[in-house]
């Protein structure tokens, strides 16, 4: 997991970099295109999150007929939403990007990238679905292969493409597209490859409608909530972006220096949480809460002991790391004031995380997402609005670590009474079939 994240980073890295060659114009139009770029994820992972939840709950009680089906329609459902994600992007370039603040010199460039990156829309959503699929199955090594293979695709292909060499015509920032473009066509197609003739899990005979739309609402029960969650966290950094813009350009760029180091701590933390969705769900659908119960318990351990450690490392360290990055002397003060205050809040956000996926994982999602909103919506954002009138940066700053505490200690409480409840049912259930059994119920 830890290997397929850093791929997926490296895409954007990479396209940073080679367009950056191109002069500050092309790169200020590709950072334009971020926020879409991560909305359009969003879909993925939530449909990716909603596939996985139900092939490892089916997977644990060995309904595999039911697997196939599904894995197939979920496949077809992530075509179909790419396809809807191509017309309605193409359609809506120019409105979206302007209320973004692209103006007349950078509409047109962004316009270019968007009209090859859209074409090649059922190529963002199918590979999340396809690799979601796979480590359902308990496999999380082949689509880290996938995803890594791509990504050296990419990064080979954008100096190719973006600058002509080689005999390549000279795209620029559609060459930056069509390079991203044809590494998510590879990954598809070995995804696919993959689910049909390794994991067998994908069916010629289900490639009709037959089901269709019963396969789509039992994605969707999990997937559009999910969905909805992947949303709330790009709307919160642009807010909260806002607040910090208020103290200055260096402020916003220290803000996100020090979140992309950030970043790049969370990422163990980010993989290790994907775990606990195909072993949550495998192990529910078997019956083992007690399993799932221990898990739970190791990945919140193994989330404070690390997030702990990595943050005494980050409050040591911030002042010269930051600075590798730019040495203004308020971004590195913004940088480093928040690297001495959220960092030591990670841990709550680790175990919040945990029980974000054992929720989805279990086809709970309705509690996942509503304390990712309350977090996001109803307390750091006020929160940072508030103590930034009296505390300034520090006061933003303090709020994350505030509410990433706070939800750390409700996360563990609601997962556990989740699983006391799902326990109690289960016993429930044993003891009214011994009883049928026995002939003691009527």
């Amino acid at each position: 997991m830890v290997l397929g994240l850093v791929s997926i980073n490296s895409y954007s890295i990479a396209d940073t970099y080679f367009v950056g060659q191109l002069g500050t114009l092309p790169l200020a139009a590709m950072g334009f295109t971020f926020p879409v770029a991560f909305t359009l994820m969003a879909f993925g992972l939530g449909v990716g999150i909603g596939t996985s939840s139900v092939l490892s709950r089916l997977l644990g009680t060995g309904e595999i007929d039911r697997v196939q089906r599904i894995t197939t329609h979920a496949l077809i459902l992530g075509l179909f939403l790419g396809f809807v994600v191509t017309i309605v992007g193409l359609a809506t370039i120019e409105p979206v990007f302007t209320a973004l603040g692209a103006d007349e010199l950078t509409l047109p460039l962004v316009r270019e990238y968007m009209e090859v990156y859209y074409f090649g829309g059922f190529l963002i959503i199918l590979p999340m679905v396809g690799n979601f699929a796979m480590r359902a199955a308990g496999d999380a090594r082949v689509p880290a292969l996938i995803l890594t293979i791509a990504a050296l695709i990419n990064i080979a292909l954008d100096p190719l493409l973006i600058f002509g060499l080689l005999g390549f015509p000279r795209l620029e920032l559609q060459g930056a597209a069509l390079a991203t473009v044809i590494s998510n066509g590879l990954t598809v197609l070995a995804s696919v490859a993959f689910l049909r003739w390794r994991e067998h899990l994908i069916r010629a005979r289900y490639l009709s409608f037959d089901k269709l739309l019963d396969s789509w609402r039992t994605v969707l029960h999990v997937a559009v909530p999910a969905i909805a969650s992947n949303v709330l966290a790009p709307v919160t950094v642009g807010v909260i972006t806002s607040f910090v813009a208020v103290f200055g350009p260096a402020a916003v760029a220290g803000f996100g220096v020090a979140s992309r180091i950030e970043s790049l701590v969370m990422i163990v933390i980010f993989a290790v949480t994907s775990s606990v969705g195909p072993f949550t769900g495998q192990n529910f659908g078997a019956g083992r809460l007690d399993r799932v119960r221990r898990f739970a318990w190791l990945s919140e351990r193994f989330c404070v002991a690390y997030t702990l450690g990595a943050a005494v490392i980050l409050f040591l360290v911030a002042r010269p790391v930051v600075a590798i990055f730019d040495s203004n002397a308020d971004v590195i003060l913004t940088a480093t004031i928040y690297l001495a205050i959220v960092p030591f809040s990670l841990s709550g956000f680790g175990v919040m995380l945990t029980a974000v996926a054992a929720f989805n994982a279990l086809g709970k999602p309705m509690p996942a997402m509503t304390m990712t909103f309350v977090k996001l919506f109803l307390v750091y954002i006020p929160l940072a609005w508030l103590l930034a009138r009296y505390f300034g940066l520090a006061g933003i700053f303090g709020a994350n670590a505030v509410a990433h505490l706070a939800f750390g200690v409700v996360g563990f409480v609601m997962l556990r009474r989740m699983l006391a409840t799902l326990a109690a049912a289960q016993d429930a259930d044993g003891e009214r079939a011994e009883g049928l059994t026995t002939g003691r119920l009527i």
